[in-house]
């Protein structure tokens, strides 16, 4: 048996000891901080004495409504390493689920940035935020609020003395906890243990992984109250790497900045981050030479992503992952024996969700629970379990008799595997288009819209048809320089589609908007589009 317990604790006491003068960049309201991981861990420590002098017992949630910057890097390592529990809460979610995260978790303190004070003040409640005893503001001063009783984070842990006695903790113990993102019911609240975070870390540092290196620079612009940040404040910390937090509401510019200045080697988020990213650099001067790769998941990348930043010298690793899995899961690396292929075959590889990384295993099984063939056609839902895949929601035993069987995870996407071992996702489950009994994917349709240099954004759902059950529709955004007309573009992505797909699949209409929504995760939000256009009204059923 293991002689001491698999917890987050010797991740940040490495660093220290190894890499004491490697540096925690954040990008702030007020500018570039800088800390070396020397002042990174004192800094941590004195948070973690302040909770204890105001009475956060152990085992309490403590929640975090903040962006990605140096002080909620601190929240990350003093709350679970002082045997409490990080409860990162998304800021972007509606008033009403704020409302029912916080009272579900009963938080006993609240950190909140101070441009995010207003959306947080807009979904306090006294009964729901009645667990809480403390609001501090990540910053230097507090800004006028009602939100009381409240303090700024410096003056929180100024007083507090860089020596703490981190106490020994068992591995099952709660670490963390995210919400999902509700949007179809109640967010449902996924707690990770010690051991879940610990093995997670270790996984994300293999090849097989993310790969992450001492010698490498960090930028997490995924959001690190999604799932804390894909895990990254953990693994950087783990690898002795430097840190570098784009901070409050980055836009392009600040992100090529930020890789310019700092000479980011990995960052990672959602599609509509790069994609905005290549539509900066097309128009700006910009020296991407630091970066070696970019993680991408969330939702599917285009292909004509992965080639543009290839082109560019800057490998897309794409990768797929959900909360209840800490959230990595697949990661598309080119296996050794595919290296001599076509680079377009390549490019469809790396356009896949990819490989399952080390310690996990899945099935994906059809209607009749049978599983599939590995032949790059038969599709079912994907099932996965292993040491960082919960096997329960917290206080939800409804959906936990939905979601799980055993201790495989229902995913509740469909998939196909290829020959070689590659995951596709065919759609959610929710999400496919059932026409005339047969299955057309809405993330293939979008792939190959965006495709084409005048789309800067598409999306595809089912609507409903008396004959045919559902037909595709596509909203679509043109890039400013494409200058088509609703008829010119609704011919265009007709003829993109048919290209590639049977003509059943092509979009029976074609809809021209300024944005595609986004879920507060920054996925296309395709609940608010059906809400938003009486669908039925745009198809011809002749």
């Amino acid at each position: 048996m293991a002689g001491y317990d698999q917890t987050l604790r010797p991740f940040l006491w490495r660093a220290e000891r190894l890499h004491p003068d490697q540096e925690v960049v954040s990008r702030t309201h007020d500018g570039i901080v800088r800390n070396t991981y020397t002042e990174y861990g004192d800094r941590t420590r004195q948070l973690a004495n302040a909770l204890e002098d105001v009475g956060v017992e152990e085992g309490a949630r403590v929640g975090t409504f903040c962006w990605n910057h140096h002080r909620h890097a601190e929240a990350y390592f003093a709350v679970p390493n002082s045997g409490r529990q990080l409860h990162t809460i998304n800021p972007l979610l509606p008033a009403e689920h704020i409302q029912y995260i916080v009272e579900n978790a009963a938080d006993r303190l609240l950190f909140v940035d101070p441009s995010l004070l207003e959306p947080l003040e807009n979904a306090y409640d006294p009964d729901a935020f009645e667990s809480v005893e403390q609001f501090v503001v990540m910053g230097e001063s507090v800004p006028e609020t009602g939100l009381e009783p409240i303090t700024d984070y410096e003056s929180f842990i100024g007083a507090r003395t860089t020596d703490y006695d981190w106490p020994e903790l068992d591995e099952d113990a709660p670490a963390g906890m995210c919400y999902t993102s509700g949007t179809t019911g109640k967010p449902k609240g996924v707690e990770y243990t010690q051991q879940m975070l610990w093995s997670h870390t270790m996984m994300t540092l293999t090849p097989q992984g993310l790969g992450i290196a001492e010698d490498d620079v960090i930028m997490p612009v995924v959001p690190m109250f999604h799932v804390n940040a894909w895990g990254l404040p953990f693994s950087t910390t783990a690898a002795g790497a430097k840190h570098v937090y784009p901070g409050p509401s980055p836009d392009p510019a600040d992100l090529v900045q930020l890789i310019e200045e700092e000479g980011v080697t990995i960052t990672a988020g959602v599609p509509t981050v790069w994609l905005g990213v290549l539509e900066y650099i097309e128009e700006h001067d910009a020296d991407l030479s630091s970066l070696d790769r970019i993680v991408i998941g969330g939702s599917a990348a285009p292909k004509s992503l992965i080639r543009e930043f290839d082109d560019r010298g800057v490998e897309v690793v794409h990768a797929w992952g959900m909360t209840e899995m800490s959230p990595l899961g697949t990661v598309a690396h080119l296996k050794a024996d595919l290296e001599d292929l076509p680079e377009e075959e390549q490019y469809e590889k790396q356009a896949k969700q990819g490989l399952v990384v080390p310690g996990l295993e899945f099935k994906v099984v059809d209607d009749d629970g049978e599983e599939v063939e590995w032949d790059g056609e038969e599709f079912g839902e994907l099932y996965v379990r292993g040491p960082w895949v919960t096997d329960s929601y917290f206080k939800r035993p409804d959906a936990n008799e939905a979601d799980f069987e055993g201790s495989w995870l229902k995913t509740g996407d469909i998939v196909t595997v290829d020959e070689d071992g590659y995951v596709k996702i065919v759609d959610r489950a929710k999400d496919v288009i059932k026409s005339g009994g047969e299955w057309i994917s809405s993330v293939e349709l979008e792939n190959a819209i965006m495709a084409h240099d005048a789309v800067s954004e598409a999306t595809v759902i089912g609507a409903p048809h008396e004959k045919w059950q559902e037909r595709p529709v596509a909203f679509v955004v043109p890039t400013e320089a494409a200058g088509m007309s609703e008829d010119e573009l609704h011919d265009e992505v007709q003829s993109l589609v048919a290209e590639d797909y049977p003509d059943w699949w092509t979009p029976d209409a074609v809809v021209r908007i300024d944005e595609v929504p986004k879920t507060a995760t920054g996925k296309f939000d395709k609940k608010t589009l059906r809400e938003e256009y009486e669908t039925e009204t745009l198809l011809d059923d002749e």
